[in-house]
């Protein structure tokens, strides 16, 4: 009797490390139950009284070998609704914050060269006024910066080097609107639009992550 509540406290307990013997354990419990059931039967010395425990015992005994057994198959996949409902705080702590990664590809910046007097390199709309002035259309200056320009790759932004290369001068060329940026250097385009960094060693940011820092709009 001992050895087989210790069998069920052992189900009960649900051990881990102990769940690799669940059906060995199940075909003890049975086993060791019907042969407590013929000890005891032949411990009454085949008397009626002994038959009528016996069989009352069987029946109290197999029905919570069910019980427990049943009871036992169920506990795991309540254990993982609850666990889901509730997590554990080592899975809150291993689980990804925020949503999934984006990979994003920068295109790197394909800086043309404007040499000599002409304007066979420029785009239609691109004029240039004299040195370090271009006009972009029929009225954006773009002031004070090198002969050399970028387009985007969906040809939606115009890009140059400020003078001395102390900023980068981005065009919009859908809103007509320039950005004069100091301190940042073009690093690539992503979907048309400009990636910008201060140096090597930072990692680029997009133009509307820079537009809303403390940098100024010229």
């Amino acid at each position: 009797m001992p050895l087989l509540l210790g069998m069920a406290a052992i189900q009960i307990a649900h051990v881990p490390r102990l769940q690799r013997y669940t059906g060995t354990l199940r075909y003890a419990l049975r086993w060791g139950l019907a042969g407590l059931l013929v000890a005891s039967y032949r411990a009454y010395d085949d008397h009626k009284l002994g038959l009528t425990l016996t069989l009352l015992a069987a029946l109290a005994g197999f029905s919570l070998l069910v019980l427990l057994e049943s009871w036992q198959d169920r506990k795991p996949q309540r254990n993982a609704a609850v666990a889901a409902a509730s997590p554990d705080w080592s899975e809150l702590a291993l689980a990804p914050i925020g949503p999934a990664d984006t990979l994003i590809e920068l295109a790197p910046p394909h800086w043309r060269a404007l040499e000599g007097d002409g304007n066979d390199e420029l785009p239609p709309d691109i004029t240039r006024l004299g040195t370090g002035n271009y006009r972009v259309g029929t009225g954006a200056l773009i002031k004070d910066v090198e002969a050399q320009f970028s387009v985007a790759p969906g040809k939606g932004w115009l890009a140059w080097h400020m003078a001395a290369r102390r900023g980068v001068v981005l065009y919009d060329r859908a809103r007509g609107v320039q950005y004069r940026l100091r301190g940042w250097q073009l690093y690539g385009w992503h979907v048309d639009e400009a990636w910008l960094s201060r140096s090597d060693d930072q990692p680029p940011s997009a133009l509307s992550h820079v537009l809303g820092q403390d940098q100024r709009e010229e």
